[in-house]
C-alpha cells in the first residue's frame, strides 16, 4: 500500500461525490451515516460528552436569559413611559426677552405643523397659574390652566369634555380624589365657586402639564397677556420630531422666540440606555458560550488524538477525507445542538418560574414576541459554537496521512 493511494486524494473525493449523488438528496445521504456514527462515538465517552453539553447548555442559558431580562426591562420602561414621546412643549424664550406666547406665536406654531409631511398634530395653548382649590371638607394646592379645547389633549373619566371650554372646571384625577369631588359637584377656586363639568382620566404616563394635579378653566378666566406654553400633541414620536423641526425652522427663523422641549428625546435616550444594557448582558452571556466552545474544542482534540489509529484504519480501507470530516463535525454539532436545546428549555422554565414567583413582573412583557429572538439567537449561537469549535479538530483528523496515523 503506497502513501499516495492511502492518502485519499482526488480519487477519494470524486468517489465520495459519486456515492453521495447530486443535489439535496445526495447531500442528505452523505450526512445520515455520519450523524449515526457520531452518535455512537459520543455515547462511548458519555461523561466527557455530558460535560461538553453542559458547558454549551450553561452558555445558551446565559445568553437567552440575560437577553430576555434586558428586553423585558426595556419593554417595561417603554410601557411605563407610554406616549410622552408624542408631545412637544413650546415655551417662550426668556433669554430673548419673550415673556409669553402671543396669539400670533400660536398661529405661527399651527401654520408650521399644518403640513401633511408633519402629520398635522394638535396645538393646545395654555394659560397657567396656581391657586388653592377647595372642596366641601378639604382643600389642596393645584396648578390652574386655561384651555379652550381640552379634548385635543385629555380624556374624561367622569362627565364630558366640551368641544369649546366656556364655563365650569375640569378637574384632574388627583385633585378630584383629594377633594372627594366628581362631575356635577362644586369647587372653590380663588374665592369663586365653580361647577365641575368633568373629571379627567388618571394619567398613565408622565405629562409636562401634570393633568392629575391640575384644574382646567376656560381661557376667559385669565387676564394674562399671553399663553404660558403650547402643548403639541402628535400621533407618534416620529410625528412629534417632525413638528418640532418645523417649529424651529418657521417660528424661530428670524429670532429664537420659543424654546422647545421634546419628550421624544427623553424616550430616545432611555431606549439607547436599554439597548446598551441588553448588549452588555448579551456580551456576558456570550462569554459563557465562548468558554463552552473552548470546552468542545478540547473534547474534540482529545477525541481525535485518542482515536488517531481508528481514523487511520478508516482512511486506509477507503473512507474519504470528506466522510471523516463529516463524522467529526457531526459530533461537534450534536454536542452544540444538545446543549443549545437544553439551554433553551431551561431558559423557558427559568423565565416562567420568575414570572410565577414575582407578581410585579407583567406576564405580557415576558411573552412578547420579541423575546423569541433571544431564544433563537441563543439556540443558533449554541449550535454554531459547537460546529466552529469542532472544525479545526475535524480538519486536522481528516487531513492526516493514514500511514502516519497507523504508525503511531
Amino acid at each position: 500500500m503506497s502513501d499516495g493511494s492511502s492518502d485519499g486524494t482526488a480519487s477519494d473525493d470524486s468517489s465520495d461525490g459519486t456515492a453521495s449523488g447530486r443535489g439535496v438528496t445526495g447531500w442528505l445521504r452523505g450526512w445520515r451515516p455520519a450523524v449515526s456514527m457520531a452518535s455512537r462515538n459520543l455515547r462511548r465517552n458519555r461523561v466527557r460528552t455530558v460535560l461538553a453539553v453542559l458547558g454549551v447548555c450553561i452558555g445558551v442559558l446565559a445568553v437567552a436569559a440575560l437577553g430576555i431580562f434586558g428586553n423585558v426591562l426595556a419593554l417595561g420602561a417603554d410601557d411605563a413611559i407610554g406616549d410622552i414621546g408624542t408631545q412637544v412643549v413650546v415655551s417662550p424664550n426668556a433669554d430673548a426677552g419673550v415673556e409669553s406666547l402671543s396669539a400670533a406665536d400660536v398661529a405661527a406654531i399651527r401654520r408650521a405643523v399644518d403640513d401633511p409631511a408633519v402629520g398635522d398634530p394638535a396645538v393646545v395653548p395654555l394659560y397657567s397659574d396656581s391657586a388653592v382649590v377647595e372642596g366641601a371638607s378639604s382643600q389642596t394646592f393645584a396648578t390652574v390652566y386655561g384651555v379652550e379645547e381640552p379634548g385635543l389633549a385629555f380624556e374624561a373619566a367622569e362627565g364630558r369634555l366640551p368641544d369649546r371650554h366656556r364655563q365650569g372646571a375640569i378637574v384632574g384625577a388627583g385633585v378630584a380624589e383629594d377633594l372627594g369631588v366628581g362631575a356635577g359637584d362644586t369647587v372653590g377656586i380663588a374665592g369663586t365657586q365653580v361647577r365641575v363639568v368633568a373629571v379627567l382620566a388618571e394619567s398613565q404616563t408622565f405629562s409636562p402639564v401634570a393633568p392629575d394635579d391640575a384644574v382646567f378653566l376656560p381661557e376667559s378666566a385669565f387676564s394674562a397677556d399671553g399663553y404660558a406654553q403650547a402643548l403639541v400633541v402628535a400621533e407618534s414620536g416620529e410625528t412629534a420630531r417632525a413638528a418640532a423641526d418645523a417649529i424651529r425652522e418657521d417660528v424661530n427663523a428670524r429670532e429664537e422666540r420659543v424654546d422647545l422641549f421634546e419628550l421624544a428625546a427623553i424616550v430616545d435616550e432611555i431606549n439607547e440606555f436599554f439597548d446598551l444594557l441588553s448588549t452588555f448582558l448579551l456580551g456576558l452571556g456570550a462569554i459563557s458560550l465562548v468558554v463552552a466552545g473552548v470546552s468542545i474544542l478540547n473534547v474534540m482534540l482529545m477525541s481525535t488524538v485518542e482515536r488517531r489509529q481508528e481514523i487511520g484504519v478508516m482512511r486506509a480501507v477507503g473512507v474519504t477525507r470528506r466522510d471523516v470530516l463529516r463524522v467529526l463535525l457531526a459530533e461537534a454539532g450534536l454536542i452544540g445542538a444538545a446543549g443549545a436545546a437544553a439551554g433553551t428549555l431551561l431558559t423557558v422554565l427559568l423565565v416562567a418560574g420568575l414570572v410565577a414567583a414575582t407578581p410585579a413582573v407583567d406576564a405580557a412583557l415576558v411573552i412578547d414576541p420579541t423575546n423569541g429572538y433571544y431564544l433563537l439567537l441563543a439556540l443558533g449561537f449554541g449550535v454554531g459554537v459547537g460546529l466552529v469549535s469542532g472544525a479545526y479538530p475535524a480538519w486536522k483528523a481528516a487531513n492526516e496521512r493514514p500511514v502516519e496515523a497507523l504508525r503511531s
